[in-house]
């Protein structure tokens, strides 16, 4: 598997720029050729990880919000969105359908969404250095056009 091609962006961590990097990740994903129900997919569980980032990642204050995306010859898109707030302390528990720390309405099914419309999730935090979600979803009918 090699990449074939990637992109980096951030952004301050306002929730109306959520929708912007969905936009974004979506059209950086049109070269693999997925199928309208791919591209929902990938903007859901990239929504749920912004939106965790945002709501969870910095709390009390605004930091940036990282997003890398690289896409194989093998027709993957890898995405990883990363933050540099709070973390999470027991990422396992995080994990749970249902479990929030959020005081609001939150439903607490942020992960349990990503890992349902992706292939793959993995979530890397540190208490007070911030945490990396990375999304995997393979287009599998296609390869990449190496143009």
């Amino acid at each position: 598997m090699n990449i074939v091609n990637s992109m980096k962006l951030s952004f301050l961590s306002r929730s109306a720029n959520e929708s912007f990097a969905r936009a974004a990740v979506a059209a950086f994903l049109l070269p693999l050729d997925p199928t309208v129900a791919e591209v929902a997919d990938v903007k859901t569980a990239v929504s749920e990880a912004v939106t965790n980032a945002i709501v969870h990642g910095y709390p009390d204050s605004f930091g940036t919000v990282y997003i890398e995306m690289k896409l194989t010859d093998t027709g993957k898109a890898i995405i990883k969105i990363r933050d540099k707030g709070v973390g999470i302390p027991d990422v396992e528990k995080a994990m749970e359908p249902l479990y929030t720390t959020s005081s609001d309405e939150r439903a607490g099914l942020g992960f349990a969404v990503m890992q349902s419309f992706t292939d793959k999730v993995r979530v890397r935090s540190a208490v007070g250095k911030g945490t990396t979600v990375t999304l995997e979803k393979n287009i599998i009918r296609s390869t990449y056009a190496k143009r």
